[in-house]
């Protein structure tokens, strides 16, 4: 009969990494005696980053005898001690290609049920010192995994494991890792993974991302089960091309929109309404380009493409566009991409922006006056004043065309000649209470787009007022929010060189921070040169599995050491473990 060998707790520590300081609680040891399992814990045990380990699905982490036998063999080692794969249970038994999701089982007191495998992170090689360790764990089909308290009470190490109840589907461990992490995604066991009520809400997301594509058509999309920008189809091209600029128009006293076309005039790929453009921009002739993205905000299905470029006091790429650009021009430009784009659906559309956030919003409100949705639209934009109004007639126009469209426009210092009721409805600027007020559905699915301080304070307020953050959908300006997750923050910096003389290799330029610089290989991965330039950037596992990290790139090509578990999207790049092997556009 299975046995707990072991039980082991510990509270998280501070212990230095890499030039930095890591809040971890993977460091985990033998106590003797019963400890009382909770729903969220076992007493004397902590985790140092709820976002990835503890709570409610993840209370418990088990670990088997067995595997740190085949470690031992597999790495050459004999050191290894309970505890040091961060696991609260070392068992005798329970193997992860037997366990099933939705087992249930009583030790000692306590009655516990299986709800997804380990998440692998860099935290278990760090304890390890064994840095592939994530990939490994996934590769060997070896992950362990976590328990959910049903029942609290005591358990001690030498209590027996008793079966009490199989899951549902006998879904293994071992096979719903696999599924989620390596490259094949069969339908049928994507179904059966969601059949399982035991399965943890975030490997029931995962599984319904992934099945979600399987009914498309989404080939070389990448995994969206792992990472939120894969799912897109492919960019319709690589690299740059140039296109011609067919027209320049003013669209407030701050924001031009540049029209473009293909140079054969063709009509240019299709893109989704939400995405965006890269465009690179020579400024000075002899000096290195100016790289930005920015938002397409004409009709998705016109044969040109149109992005809107506010000038801003200081930026370089937005004075050159109104001060330079004409009409006749060639720009190269980067194929559509994002997310962010307008869903399918019933579903009532919430639409909300600021200055010039209203771009990707107009390219959805387009395609929804396209296709003459009878969707519940709400049009709900805040400016400063009629000048810097963009779009102003062109969205009224739109808003006309649907039969079930409201439209609400607030000025946060309305001008003399502004007039109330035409041109804005109130003075002010958009919260969460005017949304109360007007009596905007809570079902909604909202699209979000503005300055960073509009941004950070709707979001939270949206999920407050009753709208399901899944439904809430955002696009950023710069570069996004980074994920570092265990590491004690920091002063944050700007993005900038790496410290030392600069490298000899391929450039390398970080679209979203406005940064190029030359490749060093003293820097092991593209993930170690961003980190050096305080370029924000998300990842988890550093080792090519958790695709936490994946990123566009824009151009260029890139090598993998260790090569991925699972390929990123086509046009997508694992920053954690490539270098660049030319000239490379992250959009970072």
């Amino acid at each position: 009969m299975p046995t707990l060998s072991t039980l082991n707790v510990g509270l998280p520590q501070d212990v230095p990494w890499q030039g930095r300081t890591v809040h971890t609680g993977v460091w985990k040891h033998p106590v003797e005696g019963p400890r009382m399992a909770r729903r969220t814990n076992i007493d004397g045990d902590g985790q140092g980053d709820l976002g990835g380990h503890g709570g409610e699905y993840r209370a418990v982490l088990v670990y088997q005898l067995d595997s740190y036998r085949y470690w031992q063999e597999v790495l050459g080692r004999d050191d290894f001690a309970p505890g040091q794969f961060g696991e609260n249970f070392t068992v005798d038994g329970l193997p992860d290609d037997e366990v099933c999701i939705g087992d249930r089982y009583r030790i000692g007191e306590a009655v516990f049920e299986v709800t997804q495998p380990r998440v692998t992170c860099y935290r278990v090689g760090l304890r390890l010192g064994e840095p592939q360790m994530p990939a490994l764990l996934v590769a060997h089909h070896r992950p362990g995994f976590y328990l959910r308290v049903v029942e609290e009470g005591e358990v001690q190490a030498g209590d027996e494991i008793v079966k009490l109840a199989s899951g549902p589907e006998r879904m293994t461990v071992a096979e719903i890792d696999a599924l989620l992490y390596l490259h094949d995604h069969p339908r049928p066991q994507l179904e059966r993974a969601l059949r399982i009520p035991a399965l943890s809400p975030g490997w029931r997301t995962s599984m319904q991302a992934l099945l979600d594509q399987a009914e498309g058509d989404h080939a070389g999309a990448g995994n969206p089960g792992l990472s939120g920008v894969a799912g897109s189809p492919p960019p319709a091209w690589s690299g740059f091309r140039p296109l011609q600029v067919v027209g320049v128009d003013a669209e407030s006293r701050e924001v031009v929109s540049l029209r473009l076309a293909a140079t054969d005039r063709s009509p240019l790929p299709t893109a989704q309404p939400g995405q965006f453009l890269t465009v690179r921009l020579r400024p000075d002739p002899d000096g290195p380009p100016v790289i930005r993205s920015y938002s397409l905000s004409g009709s998705p299905g016109d044969p040109e493409y149109r992005i809107s470029v506010k000038r801003e006091p200081h930026g370089v790429a937005g004075a050159y566009v109104h001060t330079h650009v004409r009409a006749g021009d060639s720009i190269d430009v980067a194929a559509p991409r994002g997310t962010f784009t307008l869903h399918d659906g019933d579903a009532p559309v919430l639409l909300l922006s600021a200055g010039v956030g209203v771009t990707p919003v107009l390219a959805m409100l387009h395609e929804l006056a396209a296709e003459h949705s009878d969707r519940e639209v709400w049009w709900l934009h805040g400016a400063r004043n009629g000048a810097e109004h963009p779009f102003a007639r062109e969205s009224r126009t739109l808003l006309d065309a649907l039969p079930r469209a409201h439209g609400y426009v607030t000025y946060s210092q309305p001008a003399p000649e502004d007039r109330p009721g035409i041109d804005y409805q109130s003075a002010g600027r958009l919260s969460v209470d005017l949304l109360d007020r007007l009596g905007v559905p809570r079902t909604a699915d909202a699209y979000l787009c503005g300055p960073s301080a509009f941004m950070e304070g709707l979001v939270p307020a949206l999920a407050e007022f009753g709208i399901d953050p899944a439904r809430t959908h955002t696009e950023l300006f710069g570069a996004g929010a980074a994920l570092t997750p265990g590491i004690a923050a920091g002063a944050t910096r700007a993005p900038h060189p790496p410290p030392g003389p600069p490298g000899t290799g391929p450039t390398v330029s970080f679209a979203r921070s406005g940064l190029a610089v030359r490749w060093d290989d003293d820097h092991a991965t593209l993930l170690e040169l961003a980190e050096a330039c305080d370029v924000p950037t998300r990842w988890s596992c550093r080792t090519g599995i958790c695709h936490t990290c994946e990123s566009g790139l824009l151009s260029g090509t890139v090598a993998y050491s260790p090569e991925p578990v699972e390929p990123a999207g086509a046009g997508n790049l694992l920053i954690c473990c490539s270098r660049p092997e030319d000239d490379v556009v992250l959009d970072l």
